[in-house]
């Protein structure tokens, strides 16, 4: 490996691995509303909100963090224009103080103060937020990732907020918005080879707090009343099996976060129920197997690069549940940790997408817990098929005659074969398709 692809696999990890409080759909419609109002310069009068299909998919369902209980875009991104710090990124809603819910639930009651519509012929993720007050405009825009701010005005005029100003970006959805990485660079080969070779030195910080952040939450949502209590419910069941404990590890940390749990976590591939998902089953099999701290981190970062390979090929939202992504890369750093080969960790990534490739996903909500559950078993199912070298083959419906193939075939489907699907759930959810056969 050379010292450039070296660093480009860094430099991933570097962009990947952030912190965020609270479901990033809710904290990028927060943060873009918390920019356009500091960007106006006092506290809006009317907001305007702008929305793809899919953001408004992932927000209508989900508590937002320091809300009090509030769910929904008009809370969101009241909450982060009245409370929100526009230079704390993904944890913008860490500042909320009590007395910001108050006036967010006094603004909600206005009619008309804030209006929500849904946005055509956009990326997968986008919003844009226009904040009027005293005849003045503050706007913000974010697309592709949910923190590349691509406009930023004030009266037409691009101006700078706590040092953000906007960096327009490539009309592609599949372009790295906002990225110094090449992800489309990286492959199967190279994640196994960094994650064996790399300088420990240069990933010990960061993966150890994605390790502290999600085994924190997921202790809570064990722990806690969260949502359905999916994680509580299935270790009760079987409480000193490994492949339960991972579930229920994983599913735990959803629980609380899709519930407002206030507790921050690191996110992968935009997402904390999958920067959870690719984090806390290799850290129970980990234990389980009495890993060194070394072969943990070398796991996860395993984990978490093959995720973001997987997903590369999907997109940044569809209507292909992320969980599957993250549940190879949770099954790679299982078979990683296990002993398995270079075969075996290709062959666990093909038996896990084989199995369960094509799960839905219908909006950021407490069963997205119950999803991972269904995704991290098939991952565990497909390392133990590869450890015993037991594998789904090409031919074996959208299973293609390597790998990486069937990376690219199951991308293809959640990019493009199930974009009407997407479309459908949203008009569905928004009752714009009337489902009731009368």
């Amino acid at each position: 490996m050379t010292t450039a692809e070296y660093e480009n696999h860094l430099q991933i990890l570097r962009e990947e691995l952030v912190c965020a409080l609270g479901c990033t759909e809710p904290i990028a419609v927060a943060l873009a509303a918390s920019l356009a109002a500091a960007a106006l310069g006092e506290l809006p009068q009317r907001l305007e909100v702008r929305c793809s299909g899919n953001i408004i998919k992932n927000v209508k369902s989900v508590t937002v963090p320091n809300s009090g209980g509030l769910r929904g875009i008009e809370a969101a991104a009241t909450l982060g224009a009245v409370g929100g710090r526009p230079d704390a990124a993904l944890e913008v809603l860490q500042s909320v103080r009590p007395e910001h819910i108050g006036k967010v639930v006094s603004l909600l009651g206005q009619e008309g103060f804030c209006n929500v519509e849904l946005a055509e012929d956009v990326p997968n993720l986008y919003v844009r937020v226009v904040a009027h007050a005293s005849g003045h405009d503050g706007v913000a825009c974010i697309e592709e990732r949910h923190t590349n701010v691509c406009e930023l005005t004030r009266d037409g005029v691009a101006t700078t907020v706590a040092g953000i100003s906007a960096c327009p970006s490539p009309a592609s959805a599949a372009a790295d918005a906002g990225s110094a990485a090449d992800r489309s660079a990286i492959s199967l080969a190279s994640v196994w080879e960094f994650a064996r070779e790399l300088d420990l030195a240069d990933v010990d910080e960061l993966i150890s707090r994605q390790i502290e952040l999600n085994q924190t939450i997921s202790n809570e949502g064990l722990t806690g009343r969260w949502g359905a209590n999916i994680g509580s419910t299935l270790l009760a069941s079987r409480p000193n099996d490994i492949s339960c404990k991972a579930r229920a590890s994983a599913a735990a940390g959803s629980d609380a976060r899709m519930s407002g749990c206030p507790l921050p976590v690191m996110i992968c591939c935009g997402s904390g129920n999958q920067g959870i998902t690719c984090s806390q089953p290799v850290l129970e099999y980990a234990h389980e197997l009495w890993a060194g701290h070394e072969e943990l981190v070398r796991a996860v970062v395993l984990s978490d690069l093959t995720a973001v390979h997987v997903k590369y090929f999907i997109g940044e939202l569809s209507a292909f549940c992320g969980a599957v992504s993250a549940s190879c890369g949770a099954g790679a750093g299982i078979c990683y940790l296990r002993g398995g080969s270079f075969a075996q960790y290709e062959a666990t990534i093909v038996n896990t997408l084989a199995n369960v490739g094509g799960i839905v996903c219908d909006g950021a909500k407490p069963s997205c817990a119950a999803k991972i559950c269904a995704a991290v078993d098939a991952a565990i199912l497909g390392c133990d098929m590869a450890l015993a070298d037991d594998n789904f083959l090409a031919g074996d419906g959208l299973v293609g005659k390597n790998a990486e193939e069937t990376i690219r075939s199951m991308g293809y489907v959640g990019r493009v074969g199930m974009h009407p699907t997407d479309v459908e759930i949203l008009n569905i959810m928004i009752g714009k398709t009337d489902v009731s056969g009368s």
